[in-house]
C-alpha cells in the first residue's frame, strides 16, 4: 500500500512516500480502515526529528489525525460495517489502563497515532474500534480529519481543565496554529471575548476572520503584554492560552489578571522556561497543562464540528504524494491552519 514514512529520523529527507508497505490486518476489537484524508499536526515535525525515549519500526507512517471508511473488523466488532464512514480519534489507551475507568484516559499511558503508532497517512490504517466517530453524510473526510486532535486538545485545556465562562477574557498568544484557530472558535462559542496576538498581519487578520475581537500584532507591538493590560482596563486576561512556550510564556504571566489561569498544551519555540516564580504566586496564576482528551471530548467537539458551530481552517490540502512538501509548508509557517493529505 501507498504510505508517508519516516525511514529514520532526521531532517525533510527522512520523510518520503512509498508504495509497497503490506496492508495491515485488525487484530481484537481494532477496524480497519480505507483512508481518505490525513492531517498534519507539528507533533509529526517533533517524531520525525526524534527525542530520547522514542523508539519506532522504520519505516514508520506519519501522521495522528484521519478520516475514511470501515473496510474491515478485526474479532469482536460488531458495531462498525464494511463501507462505514467514519473519523478517528488519534489518542490510544489500553483497555486495562486504570485510567480508562475516570473518564480521563488522555491522562494513562497515552500513545498517539503517528507518534508511537502507525498513523493515519496512508491507504490503509489500523485503529481501535472504540476510537472512531461516526462521521455524516454532509462532511468531508477533509474536513473531519482537520478537526481531530487540534479541536480535542483544544476542547479539553479550555472547556474540562480550564472551565472557560462566558465572562471571561482569553487571551491566545499565536494566531496560525491548528489548536489556536481552534481556541478562538471555542472561546467565542461560549461567549468569551478573545484577545490574539499574532505574528504577522495575515495571521491577525485570520483571527479577526475565526472572530477574535482584538488582535495584536507582535511584529508593531514587541511589549504586547503591556497592550493586553491596557486593552483589559489594568486588569489582565482571565485566561491565557500558551502553546509557545519559552519565548513567550513571561509575558503571559505579566498580561494574565491576579487569580487567572494560563493554559498550556505545547512547547513550539522550546521546553524548557525560566519564571519570575514571584510574580507566579504574588498574583495567585494557575498553570494548567493538558494533552490531548478524552474520547467523551473527542466525541462532543467533533459533534460541533459536524452541526457547522465549529469549522476547521483548512489552509492547504495536498496529495499523499507531495506528503514531503506539506512538512515543509508546516515546517516553515507558509501555511496558516490545518494542511491536509488526501489519499
Amino acid at each position: 500500500m501507498r504510505a508517508a514514512v519516516l525511514t529514520q529520523h532526521g531532517g525533510p529527507e527522512a520523510l518520503t512516500v512509498v508504495d509497497d508497505l503490506p496492508v495491515p490486518e485488525p487484530g481484537q476489537g481494532e477496524v480497519r480502515l480505507r483512508m481518505r484524508a490525513a492531517a498534519l499536526n507539528r507533533l509529526d515535525l517533533w517524531v520525525r526529528g526524534g527525542w530520547p525515549g522514542l523508539v519506532l519500526d522504520f519505516p514508520h507512517v506519519i501522521a495522528a489525525d484521519g478520516a475514511g471508511e470501515v473496510d474491515a473488523c478485526g474479532p469482536g466488532v460488531s458495531a462498525w460495517r464494511a463501507g462505514d464512514r467514519v473519523c478517528v480519534d488519534p489518542a490510544i489507551v489500553a483497555a486495562d489502563d486504570p485510567a480508562m475507568r475516570s473518564g480521563l484516559e488522555n491522562q494513562g499511558r497515552l500513545r498517539i497515532l503517528g507518534e508511537q503508532l502507525p498513523g493515519t497517512a496512508a491507504e490503509y490504517a489500523i485503529v481501535p474500534a472504540r476510537n472512531l466517530l461516526a462521521l455524516p453524510d454532509h462532511v468531508s473526510f477533509e474536513l473531519a480529519a482537520a478537526a481531530g486532535l487540534v479541536y480535542v486538545t483544544a476542547w479539553h485545556s479550555l472547556i474540562t481543565r480550564g472551565e472557560l465562562l462566558p465572562a471571561d477574557t482569553v487571551l491566545i498568544v499565536g494566531a496560525g496554529g491548528g489548536v489556536n484557530t481552534a481556541s478562538i472558535q471555542l472561546a467565542k462559542l461560549v461567549g468569551a471575548q478573545v484577545l490574539v496576538v499574532g505574528s504577522t498581519e495575515e495571521r491577525c487578520q485570520l483571527a479577526r476572520d475565526l472572530g477574535a475581537d482584538y488582535t495584536i500584532n507582535r511584529a508593531e507591538s514587541p511589549d504586547w503584554s503591556r497592550e493586553v493590560w491596557q486593552l483589559t482596563g489594568r486588569r489582565g486576561a482571565d485566561v491565557v492560552v500558551d502553546n509557545v512556550g519559552s519565548a513567550t510564556l513571561g509575558d503571559s504571566l505579566r498580561a494574565v489578571r491576579n487569580g487567572g489561569r494560563i493554559l498550556v498544551v505545547g512547547n513550539t519555540s522550546g521546553p524548557r522556561v525560566t519564571l519570575d516564580l514571584p510574580l507566579l504566586y504574588m498574583k495567585h496564576v494557575s498553570i494548567i497543562g493538558s494533552t490531548m482528551g478524552p474520547h467523551r471530548d473527542y466525541c462532543q467537539v467533533m459533534k460541533l464540528v459536524f452541526s457547522g458551530a465549529l469549522k476547521p481552517h483548512i489552509g492547504a490540502t495536498l496529495p499523499l504524494e507531495r506528503a514531503r512538501e506539506a512538512m515543509r509548508l508546516l515546517e516553515d509557517y507558509v501555511v496558516p491552519g490545518k494542511i491536509v493529505l488526501q489519499m
